[in-house]
Protein backbone atom coordinates (compact mmCIF):
# COMPACT_ATOMS: atom_id res chain seq x y z
CA UNK A 1 0.00 0.00 0.00
CA UNK A 2 1.49 3.02 -0.99
CA UNK A 3 1.72 5.57 1.59
CA UNK A 4 3.15 8.86 0.87
CA UNK A 5 2.45 12.47 3.04
CA UNK A 6 3.91 15.46 0.95
CA UNK A 7 5.57 18.27 2.45
CA UNK A 8 6.03 20.93 0.47
CA UNK A 9 9.12 21.42 -1.81
CA UNK A 10 11.93 23.85 -0.37
CA UNK A 11 12.94 26.24 -3.22
CA UNK A 12 15.54 28.25 -1.41
CA UNK A 13 17.49 27.91 1.93
CA UNK A 14 19.54 26.08 4.25
CA UNK A 15 18.46 22.82 3.31
CA UNK A 16 19.02 22.31 -0.49
CA UNK A 17 22.86 23.84 -0.11
CA UNK A 18 23.74 20.77 -1.33
CA UNK A 19 21.84 20.97 -3.97
CA UNK A 20 24.38 22.97 -7.51
CA UNK A 21 22.47 24.94 -9.66
CA UNK A 22 19.01 26.78 -10.51
CA UNK A 23 15.83 25.60 -8.75
CA UNK A 24 13.73 24.51 -11.57
CA UNK A 25 10.22 23.83 -11.48
CA UNK A 26 8.07 20.47 -10.41
CA UNK A 27 5.13 19.36 -9.41
CA UNK A 28 3.94 16.24 -6.85
CA UNK A 29 2.40 13.38 -8.74
CA UNK A 30 -0.81 12.43 -6.80
CA UNK A 31 -1.15 8.50 -7.38
CA UNK A 32 -4.11 8.73 -9.71
CA UNK A 33 -1.76 10.68 -12.09
CA UNK A 34 1.16 8.64 -12.45
CA UNK A 35 1.28 7.10 -15.62
CA UNK A 36 0.46 3.11 -16.09
CA UNK A 37 3.81 2.03 -16.75
CA UNK A 38 5.72 4.23 -14.05
CA UNK A 39 3.24 2.75 -11.18
CA UNK A 40 4.17 -0.68 -12.95
CA UNK A 41 7.98 -0.15 -11.68
CA UNK A 42 7.30 1.65 -8.79
CA UNK A 43 5.54 -1.65 -7.52
CA UNK A 44 8.33 -4.08 -8.63
CA UNK A 45 10.89 -1.59 -6.87
CA UNK A 46 8.72 -0.16 -4.08
CA UNK A 47 9.56 -2.85 -1.01
CA UNK A 48 13.18 -1.38 -1.23
CA UNK A 49 15.05 1.76 -1.31
CA UNK A 50 14.82 3.07 -5.36
CA UNK A 51 15.93 5.75 -6.71
CA UNK A 52 13.93 6.03 -10.66
CA UNK A 53 13.69 8.43 -13.87
CA UNK A 54 11.18 7.94 -16.23
CA UNK A 55 10.73 10.03 -19.51
CA UNK A 56 7.64 10.56 -21.64
CA UNK A 57 6.58 12.46 -24.68
CA UNK A 58 5.93 15.50 -22.81
CA UNK A 59 7.69 15.30 -19.17
CA UNK A 60 10.29 13.75 -16.87
CA UNK A 61 9.52 11.77 -13.66
CA UNK A 62 11.38 11.89 -10.41
CA UNK A 63 10.86 9.21 -8.27
CA UNK A 64 12.31 8.40 -5.09
CA UNK A 65 11.16 5.44 -2.63
CA UNK A 66 12.14 4.73 0.81
CA UNK A 67 11.22 1.23 1.01
CA UNK A 68 8.85 -0.30 3.50
CA UNK A 69 7.93 0.56 6.96
CA UNK A 70 6.56 -1.27 9.77
CA UNK A 71 3.94 1.61 10.71
CA UNK A 72 2.15 4.93 8.99
CA UNK A 73 3.40 8.19 9.91
CA UNK A 74 5.95 9.05 7.37
CA UNK A 75 6.07 11.85 4.99
CA UNK A 76 8.36 13.10 2.14
CA UNK A 77 9.80 16.58 2.28
CA UNK A 78 11.71 17.70 -0.93
CA UNK A 79 14.31 19.77 -0.33
CA UNK A 80 15.05 21.13 -3.98
CA UNK A 81 15.34 19.90 -7.41
CA UNK A 82 18.13 22.28 -9.28
CA UNK A 83 19.68 21.77 -12.78
CA UNK A 84 23.27 22.72 -12.91
CA UNK A 85 24.34 22.24 -16.85
CA UNK A 86 23.68 19.03 -17.73
CA UNK A 87 22.99 17.30 -14.26
CA UNK A 88 19.28 17.58 -12.84
CA UNK A 89 20.01 17.17 -8.77
CA UNK A 90 16.95 15.79 -6.86
CA UNK A 91 17.04 16.17 -2.74
CA UNK A 92 14.44 14.80 -0.90
CA UNK A 93 14.36 13.65 3.04
CA UNK A 94 11.93 10.81 5.08
CA UNK A 95 10.53 11.79 8.19
CA UNK A 96 9.26 9.37 10.33
CA UNK A 97 6.38 9.43 12.92
CA UNK A 98 7.04 11.90 15.41
CA UNK A 99 7.54 10.52 19.09
CA UNK A 100 4.32 9.91 20.75
CA UNK A 101 3.05 10.26 17.59
CA UNK A 102 -0.34 7.48 17.35
CA UNK A 103 0.58 5.07 14.31
CA UNK A 104 -1.13 1.79 12.95
CA UNK A 105 1.19 -1.27 12.44
CA UNK A 106 -0.22 -1.52 8.75
CA UNK A 107 3.15 -1.59 6.80
CA UNK A 108 3.91 1.27 4.11
CA UNK A 109 5.96 2.02 1.22
CA UNK A 110 6.53 5.69 1.43
CA UNK A 111 7.85 7.43 -1.97
CA UNK A 112 7.18 10.41 -4.00
CA UNK A 113 6.63 11.15 -7.76
CA UNK A 114 7.47 14.64 -9.25
CA UNK A 115 7.09 16.05 -12.06
CA UNK A 116 9.21 18.31 -14.57
CA UNK A 117 9.32 19.05 -18.39
CA UNK A 118 11.17 16.62 -20.36
CA UNK A 119 14.87 16.90 -20.03
CA UNK A 120 17.42 14.93 -21.11
CA UNK A 121 19.46 15.31 -18.26
CA UNK A 122 21.64 13.09 -15.67
CA UNK A 123 19.87 13.08 -12.64
CA UNK A 124 21.33 12.54 -9.33
CA UNK A 125 19.95 11.56 -6.06
CA UNK A 126 20.58 13.60 -2.71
Amino acid sequence: MPAVAMLSGCRNGPENDDLLGSNIDYTVVEDKDIPEKLKQLIDQKKDKEFRMTFTTNEYTYLTVGYGTKDTDGYSIKVRGVTLDGETIYVGTSLYGPRENEKVSSTTTTPYIVLKTEKRSKTVVYK
